[in-house]
């Protein structure tokens, strides 16, 4: 298929044309977020569903994203190569996966479209596949010394440590290294302890349990709705449960279309994620969410979303979807939310216990969402109220382009909180004002 040109030109002012109409039609004014959304009734957009995509502009000079009233933001790290996600080692260094999607083969229209949206917003590439450690000696909160990690991987994303192995969560497997308290980087050849499907969703996000025995992986789905067939979606949109100890892997959660984050909520010990939901029913639907994780539970994808909505573009299995669980917490439509971890009381100034959730920002929707890092309270161990901005300013006001996209989150060893920006390549540090 020729998608230059001509061609190119058509399938700008059809998408162009599209966007138009569905503004004329309406769009939504509130998102559907929290424990009861209001979720409007799903619109098929076709075989174009919505694409717009701020391009990537990137921060210059003194530029940084607004930190809430009571915060301040500085760059703990910039020059970086899309930095994805943060892992924190215990001598209080930074780890930063550095890694891209690459640039597939377009197959059909949607594709062509899709890749050069990507392109625009620099979200494909050539993968750095490396991870980058970062230390602040001097404790100023800039980092000035910068070394290769490992490198030579393979769409590296989730990284974790237990004890003398550094497991890394390639786009194909989770590998495991040795690695020695003090050491700059592990030491001989990997070890495969899982192996997945690469291509479609291709991050591979890790967390350790907090007793230390078991792993756990993202792995989200090949497409949108499963339109590649079962067997192509087979042993995807899943999390993964490692047993350190006997090496026995299984599928811990199912019907997950794309989780990404991964963290434990300290007094209950149950793991939560977010969950990027499916595309073409609308700017508001579905939303995606952060959800607790229930062994052995299914949460719709593909067949139906929020409580048991049926997906009627996807052949059905009506028992599995009486199954289904309802998620959480609603987090807006398309907002891409990726990063998330868990955040002690007081940890910030003004912010109680909760989760901080790295929106990433939509590329699907005619009113762009996310693009921000924003705080979930928890009490009791369950979300509890509304969501707060932590940062914000990623998008320039008129959306026509980004300055960054934040990514992966982390508290750091000295309690600031640390934002992985793979548009701006920076990584940024809150702390209080």
């Amino acid at each position: 298929m020729d998608l230059s040109g001509p061609f190119a030109r058509v399938v700008a002012l059809v998408g162009g044309a599209m966007l138009h109409v569905r503004r004329l039609s309406g769009v939504p004014s509130l998102q559907a977020v929290g424990t009861a959304p209001t979720i409007p009734a799903a619109k098929s957009q076709g075989m174009l569903p919505t694409l717009k995509m701020p391009t990537a502009r990137g921060w210059k000079g003194d530029e940084a994203p607004v930190a809430a009233p009571g915060l301040k933001v500085n760059a703990f790290a910039a020059g970086l190569k899309h930095p994805r996600w943060i892992e924190v080692m215990a001598d209080g260094s930074v780890l930063v996966a550095e890694a891209l999607q690459e640039e597939g083969r377009a197959e059909s229209l949607f594709d062509y479209a899709m890749i050069s949206t990507m392109k625009r917003a620099a979200a494909v590439g050539r993968s750095p596949n490396r991870i980058t450690r970062l230390r602040d000696a001097d404790g100023d909160g800039r980092a000035e010394r910068r070394d290769t990690f490992l490198d030579g991987l393979n769409q590296p994303f989730g990284m974790a440590r237990v004890g003398d192995t550094f497991y890394v969560g390639n786009t194909d497997g989770v590998m495991a290294y040795a690695f020695s308290e003090g050491a700059d980087r592990p030491t001989g050849p990997a070890r495969r302890i899982s192996t997945f499907k690469p291509g479609g969703h291709w991050t591979r996000s890790l967390i350790v349990s907090p007793d230390g025995t078991r792993l756990y992986a993202g792995v989200g789905s090949l497409g949108n709705i499963g339109e590649d067939g079962r067997e192509a979606e087979e042993g995807r949109a899943a999390i993964y449960e490692h047993d350190l100890s006997s090496g026995t892997v299984r599928i811990f959660a199912s019907g997950l279309r794309n989780p990404v984050g991964l963290a434990f909520e300290p007094s209950t010990g149950t793991l939560w994620t977010v969950v990027n939901e499916r595309d073409g029913l609308g700017d508001e639907t579905p939303p995606d969410y952060l959800t607790s994780v229930v062994d052995g539970g299914f949460y719709g994808w593909p067949y139906c979303y929020w409580n048991r909505i049926v997906d009627d573009r996807v052949p059905q299995d009506t028992a599995l979807v009486a199954t289904a669980l309802t998620p959480d917490y609603a987090l807006g439509g398309h907002t891409a939310s990726l990063g998330l971890c868990w955040h002690p009381a007081g940890t910030l100034p003004g912010f109680g216990d909760g989760m901080i959730i790295g929106q990433h920002g939509s590329w699907n929707r005619s009113t762009l969402s996310g693009y921000q890092v924003i705080f979930v309270p928890f009490q009791n161990g369950r979300p509890s109220g509304p969501p707060r901005d932590i940062l914000t300013g990623f998008l320039a006001p008129d959306e026509r382009f980004s300055y960054g996209r934040p990514v992966g989150v982390a508290i750091g060893k000295d309690g600031a909180l640390l934002v992985a920006d793979d548009v701006g390549d920076v990584i940024w540090r809150v702390t209080g004002a």
